[in-house]
């Protein structure tokens, strides 16, 4: 199925409009202006522009040279492309193989879920006259082929063809529902073929000499002779269950009740397949077209019916933006984005069994509430660079297959690296090997061990990065330092303290 929104830009300033809808009657026409070379150019005309002759591709001087009483907008490429894309998250609610087409169409896959709202055609007429309400001019039209679904949405609006029968319906439309680049459409009117079928009916070798290989690829998708898959914006979700609702809902207990109706469901499918969920996603649509999402992550696979109930009770309570229902919401949809299997862990019998599992909930819980990103794990990191040994994850991605932490000292030896590592290394003045000078204190020196170098990664860095000669310090005091020379600058820094 394809859309195309022919006044996407006039009709997203006009539905910001409609608290004064009185007064869009006797607004002057609406125009989109962009720079076209040196001219400002029409890109897109409203209604009541397009009945007084204006079009887009018109200069904005001729424009108002006809009209000039004109309201004149600046392009805004980027809030087309937000209206587009809420545009298509109302789409999702018919199928999850959604793609943005262009700067003005969608491509909907709608293999297989037609008889979910009554057939193709039944389908078709919803979504138009759904999209029509709200607010925006929309054509649409289904056939086997995005090539020949997005000229048969511009030219005959409404239509649903068999699959088989592309060649017959695209042959009597114009040459430009081909969507060829202008140069090869203005040859093809010069020498007469101004249709489809007339373009067609010249031999495949004769227009593969003169235009390229490329016209009879189009062609070849046009007539449904070659498929060309759609790329969805979003990875469709693994497994999925929704709920429809005759009228729209809008009562906070039915709303989680039906939520957890459905994560029973997709607890079930999981079970089935052997499998837990990772990231699990519950979508509200409302019935004025908004669509809200929210959704958990999950540290360890899991299908536990109560885990996900709880985990989604803690993230709608901490909300700072409520789940606002509006007028109600007439589809819930409830989705295991990231899946994975599950294995059977085997404790060892001094082992507390439910640790484990009670630290993983908490960190769920906390996540849920927080965000995943602010609660984070310690994982060792494979380099030799002190300050680069660890780093920090969300504490919900980390796996056991991360290497372990490696001892680099035996039982009763002195440490050799300090408890406490600066973030970043002080300057610190040992001139003599007496006394350091550190944050203005002067200390003796009393014990010294070392060298240690350490060579910087240089696959890492674009410039070579100096050695550091790495030295154990013990003062008079007993207190114990970690500092570095600078083979480069011979200057000395204080990296870490011993407890």
């Amino acid at each position: 199925m394809a859309l195309w929104f022919p006044r996407l830009p006039t009709d997203r300033l006009q539905r910001c409009e409609q608290a004064q809808a009185a007064l869009i009657l006797e607004a002057p026409p609406l125009v989109i202006i962009e720079k076209v070379g040196n001219a400002l150019r029409l890109s897109a005309v409203d209604r009541k522009a397009t009945s007084l002759g204006l079009a887009i591709g018109q200069t904005l001087a001729n424009a108002r040279a006809m009209l000039p009483a004109l309201k004149v907008v600046a392009s805004n490429d980027s809030a087309d492309l937000k209206m587009l894309e809420r545009i298509a998250d109302w789409c999702d609610r018919f199928t999850p193989f959604l793609a943005l087409d262009g700067p003005r169409r969608l491509l909907l896959d709608v293999t297989g879920v037609s008889h979910l709202f009554g057939g193709e055609q039944m389908m078709l007429d919803r979504i138009l006259n759904s999209l029509t309400y709200q607010g925006f001019a929309v054509r649409g039209a289904i056939a086997s082929s995005a090539t020949a679904a997005r000229a048969l949405a511009r030219y005959r609006n409404g239509a649903v063809v068999a699959v088989g029968a592309e060649e017959h319906a695209m042959k009597p439309l114009a040459v430009e529902a081909l969507d060829l680049d202008a140069v090869t459409t203005h040859a093809f009117r010069r020498a007469g073929l101004k249709t489809v079928g007339q373009v067609a009916s010249r031999k495949r070798s004769e227009l593969t000499t003169r235009f390229g290989a490329g016209v009879i690829a189009t062609l070849d998708l046009a007539f449904g002779r070659a498929q060309m898959p759609i790329t969805p914006r979003t990875p469709p979700p693994e497994y999925w269950q929704e709920q429809n609702f005759p009228e729209p809902v809008a009562t906070e207990e039915v709303i989680r009740n039906t939520l957890m109706s459905l994560a029973g469901r997709v607890a079930k499918t999981l079970e089935r397949h052997a499998e837990g969920a990772r990231r699990l996603e519950a979508v509200f649509f409302r019935a004025d077209g908004a669509v809200r999402r929210i959704a958990i992550e999950l540290g360890v696979p899991t299908r536990e019916l109560a885990t996900i109930e709880r985990l989604f009770r803690e993230k709608l309570d901490s909300l700072t933006d409520p789940l606002d229902p509006g007028f109600g919401f007439d589809l819930i949809r409830l989705s295991a984005v990231h899946v994975e299997r599950t294995t059977s862990e085997v404790f060892d019998l001094n082992t507390l069994i439910h640790e484990k599992v009670e630290i993983n909930f908490l960190v769920d819980r906390l996540a849920a509430r927080f965000g995943s990103h602010s609660i984070l794990a310690f994982q060792p990191h494979d380099t030799h660079i002190p300050e680069e040994t660890w780093v920090a994850l969300p504490a919900q991605q980390v796996q056991t297959s991360y290497p372990l932490w490696k001892k680099i000292r035996k039982e009763k030896n002195a440490p050799r690296r300090p408890v406490r590592l600066f973030s970043k290394p002080e300057s610190v003045d040992f001139k003599t090997k007496q006394h350091i000078v550190w944050r203005k204190v002067r200390r003796a020196v009393s014990r010294c061990e070392g060298p240690e170098r350490i060579t910087m990664e240089w696959w890492r860095h674009e410039k070579p990065q100096p050695t550091r000669d790495y030295f154990r310090v013990e003062d008079n005091e007993g207190k114990r330092y970690w500092l570095y020379r600078n083979s480069a600058t011979l200057q000395w820094f204080l990296h870490g303290a011993f407890a």
